[in-house]
């Protein structure tokens, strides 16, 4: 259905139309007082902000807590510190081998002996066994636990007469039961119990090696703390004449003779009289090398 109004005329007579067909008035003037008053400040502000330049726009943006924000500076930067270098360390050099001890020693005692307490382990495979006793003269017998700790070491080391696997040597003290005794005395006693032997040890009229006698090993002492000569020069350790000097009286001990280099450069036999020379061989300590009797021609 549809309802035909007739427009009405203004009483005015305007030819304004109707309130419902007139332009609607703008927003602003509606508003309450407060709210202008608000959107006047914001626009002001606004320009305001279009005035300020950057950078201080910045500064006051970087205010923390309502603080006033100050001149800007730049922000300090710690400076890391460069790191050390940690050097490497530096390798430690090994020792240098002892060659030889500082004298003097004694060149004579009393003849009398201290003897090695205790019983060493049985050294070897197999075998007869022959014991053995250490003992040091009594003015030197402050070198008896180093004595018969190489004794010990060099006559149960498998390159030693052991090596053979029909050999076992052992220890024992004073009073037991014993085949040889090895000694550790001064040049002078050691010239007076080798001479009772039949054995000359002088060299330039004085005495000077060791030797070996019935059922006696004779170490001097001078040779013990010394070493010799040749052995120094060639920067052959001391212990390595020691080992030798007593596998060597041992040797004879055991029935052993005297041997020569068999040629240059080998390995010097044990049974080599390297006391007094090289002959062009290499010191060598052992009768056994490589687990078989290592052995030059008989002298």
């Amino acid at each position: 259905m549809q309802i035909n109004r007739k427009r009405q005329r203004p009483a005015n007579g305007s030819d304004s139309p109707e309130p419902d067909t007139l332009p609607r008035r703008r927003p602003w003037r509606r508003l309450p007082t407060l709210a202008v008053l608000l959107l006047s400040v914001a626009g002001a502000v606004a320009v305001i902000g279009l005035l300020v330049p950057p950078a201080d726009r910045l500064a006051a943006e970087q205010s923390v807590g309502g603080r006033a924000a100050g001149p800007t500076t730049p922000a300090t930067v710690a400076t890391p510190t460069p790191a050390t270098p940690t050097s490497a360390p530096t390798p430690s050099r090994p020792p240098a081998p002892v060659l030889r001890l500082a004298g003097p020693v004694p060149s004579t005692g009393p003849g009398s002996f201290t003897y090695a307490s205790g019983r060493g382990e049985v050294a070897g495979r197999a075998g007869a066994v022959r014991r053995y006793r250490v003992a040091v003269e009594r003015n030197v017998d402050e070198h008896l636990p180093d004595f018969v700790a190489e004794v010990d070491a060099a006559l149960a080391d498998s390159r030693s007469w052991t090596g053979s696997g029909r050999l076992r040597l052992q220890r024992v003290p004073d009073r037991a039961g014993h085949d040889f005794t090895i000694y550790l005395v001064t040049a002078g006693t050691a010239r007076t119990m080798c001479a009772a032997s039949g054995v000359d040890i002088r060299v330039d009229g004085k005495p000077y090696t060791s030797c070996r006698g019935f059922g006696r090993v004779i170490i001097n002492l001078d040779r013990w703390m010394f070493s010799v000569p040749h052995y120094v020069a060639g920067k052959v350790p001391l212990d390595r004449y020691r080992t030798y000097v007593v596998n060597h009286e041992v040797g004879h001990e055991l029935g052993h003779g005297h041997e020569r280099c068999p040629r240059d450069d080998r390995p010097a036999p044990v049974m080599m009289q390297q006391t007094l020379f090289l002959d062009g061989c290499v010191a060598n300590p052992w009768p056994y090398l490589g687990g078989k009797r290592y052995a030059g021609p008989a002298r």
